[in-house]
């Protein structure tokens, strides 16, 4: 199975506008300079033409500033049709899709999206997240919660939690963890986590002034944070399910398309309808299935 690979041509790298530039760890960047300048460009960037003269980068802006510290003037690329928009979106989502990416990055990228005027339902979709987890990082970001959105990327609590700490009076926090704790309702490490993260935020503030309007505090009480705790690990339960399910079912396509291949009328069938390619984690699972879409 084949399909007609993507025309890479040579763009000049001065004819190149990044529209999303992103701050890069340098060890990491050198290290991509080094593997580049040892083994060359093992994957083209995307770009598209802009109206007039030069192009917007979609996705490579590592492999672009590379190529330009090596002092090279040209870099392959795939050419694509789409607005400055479309372009900021596919780069944010290509970014995003890497295994690696930094949750300060996702933050990031949320609240670019949400200035841009995107709602919080659109941007969900965008990159694939729930709108209740959205909403509570926008929420963080408006009201210049540096501290808890720092504790919600490091894992040490859930946006849930976050959310009921920055709505709440200062004291009731301490006193209905007390009560959580003694009920055996949330665990002695998350109690202590979250204990830290309201004494630094009580006496070194949100390290950032506030953006938008300030939200009335409201009492918050030990069953609220315990709803807020169970509410995190039943979304993670669920996930988990989830991907069982996603898993399982993958691999039931797999094994019946892997035997419905080995049937030469199944593949003349294919080959008659022009059917040359299969979705990519399928055709990555087997022998021989080349075609990609």
């Amino acid at each position: 199975m084949n399909e007609t690979a993507p025309e890479i041509v040579k763009v000049p790298v001065a004819d190149i506008r990044v529209i999303n530039p992103r701050s890069r760890n340098k060890r990491i960047f050198g290290e991509l300079v080094t593997s580049i300048a040892h083994l060359g460009l093992k994957k083209p960037i995307t770009v598209s033409r802009r109206n007039g003269h030069g192009f917007d980068l979609v996705c490579g802006q590592g492999r672009l500033e590379a190529f330009i510290a090596l002092g090279q003037t040209e870099i392959p690329a795939i050419v694509i049709e789409a607005s400055e928009e479309d372009c900021f979106v596919m780069g944010l989502v290509e970014n995003l899709a890497r295994r690696h990416h930094s949750p300060l990055e996702l933050v990031s990228e949320i609240g670019n999206l949400k200035q841009r005027g995107y709602s919080i339902g659109q941007i969900a979709a965008k990159i694939d997240f729930s709108t209740e987890y959205v909403h509570a990082i926008c929420s963080l970001l408006d009201n210049g919660e540096q501290r808890l959105l720092a504790a919600v990327d490091r894992g040490v609590i859930p946006h849930t939690i976050a959310m009921e700490i920055a709505k709440a009076k200062e004291g009731d926090v301490q006193k209905a963890l007390a009560e959580a704790y003694e009920a055996n309702a949330i665990p002695g490490n998350q109690v202590l986590a979250i204990r830290k993260i309201i004494e630094q935020r009580n006496l070194l503030g949100k390290a950032k002034t506030p953006t938008g309007p300030r939200q009335q505090a409201k009492r918050v009480t030990s069953s609220a944070l315990v709803r807020a705790y169970k509410k995190e690990a039943d979304r993670q339960k669920l996930l988990v399910k989830k991907a069982g399910l996603a898993q399982s079912r993958l691999l039931f396509a797999i094994n019946a398309l892997r035997m419905l291949m080995a049937e030469v009328p199944f593949v003349k069938l294919l080959q008659a309808e022009e059917l040359h390619t299969l979705p990519r984690p399928i055709a990555e699972r087997l022998p021989g299935a080349g075609g990609q879409s």
